[in-house]
């Protein structure tokens, strides 16, 4: 079966639509559900960017929130905000400690053989005329990716997919390197609609509390992929009842 894959929009302009995609919010940072197909932050030729709405999630502060990291343009899903200098600087220390837990979701053309296993590839840039573009380089990078089988079609399986570094495209580089890249990639893959959702996040914010665990509502246009895979409601995979 071949999947016609039809990008989810990312016109929302509306405060109220804006809203509607807030997933979690205290005095610190909020988390926002991304849309596939709009870029973080405006880039050096600038069109549109998810950015350019922060000012409207100031919650009656002085300053729009800020990234804490980063989502590529064509993924979807859990993107966290600092509300303020300090709470970007604690978020800040906690990605880079490797202490913040994240779940992908993604859709592979074919998958692998086994059930879960982990990916330890090295990357680096592919050449300096591609800008982020990456590539398994022996000389690159650590970059290491849990994984895990949720479901499986004929054609496609439906992973799980835990970061343990952070590099540009690790996700993206790693299930093309091993044979079974993420539908829609336009980079690594076929391109057509980038099946790659940040499904989850676990942030210990703070000390005398349990993390908190934000998860993301499955995007529209993942919903085809994953009936074919048996899933017709995703929501009944949790992130959290199901670690990798």
């Amino acid at each position: 079966m071949n999947l016609e894959l039809v990008p989810e929009p990312t016109s929302f302009l509306s405060e109220a639509e804006l809203l509607a995609r807030l997933l979690y919010r205290d005095a610190l940072m909020l988390v926002v559900d991304k849309p596939a197909g709009i870029a973080v932050h405006r880039g050096p030729n600038g069109g549109e960017n998810f950015e350019s709405y922060f000012p409207m999630l100031r919650f009656g502060l002085p300053r729009a929130p800020a990234l804490a990291h980063r989502l590529d343009r064509d993924t979807s899903g859990c993107l966290v905000l600092g509300r303020h200098h300090k709470a970007l600087e604690k978020l800040g220390l906690l990605f880079k400690q490797g202490k913040i837990e994240k779940t992908y979701w993604a859709i592979v053309e074919g998958g692998p053989v086994e059930e879960e296993g982990l990916i330890d590839l090295p990357l680096g840039r592919l050449d300096e005329s591609r800008g982020w573009w990456m590539k398994v380089d022996p000389r690159g990078q650590p970059a290491q990716t849990r994984w895990l089988v949720l479901a499986r079609s004929e054609n496609h399986a439906f992973l799980a997919l835990e970061p343990l570094t952070g590099r540009t495209h690790q996700l993206r580089v790693h299930c093309a390197a091993l044979g079974w890249p993420i539908l829609g990639d336009p980079i690594y893959g076929r391109g057509g609609g980038l099946q790659l959702h940040a499904r989850a996040i676990k942030i210990p914010l703070y000390k005398n509390k349990p993390p908190i665990l934000v998860e993301a509502p499955t995007p529209k246009a993942m919903s085809r992929a994953l009936a074919e895979c048996g899933l017709e409601d995703a929501s009944e995979v949790s992130a959290a009842a199901a670690p990798i």
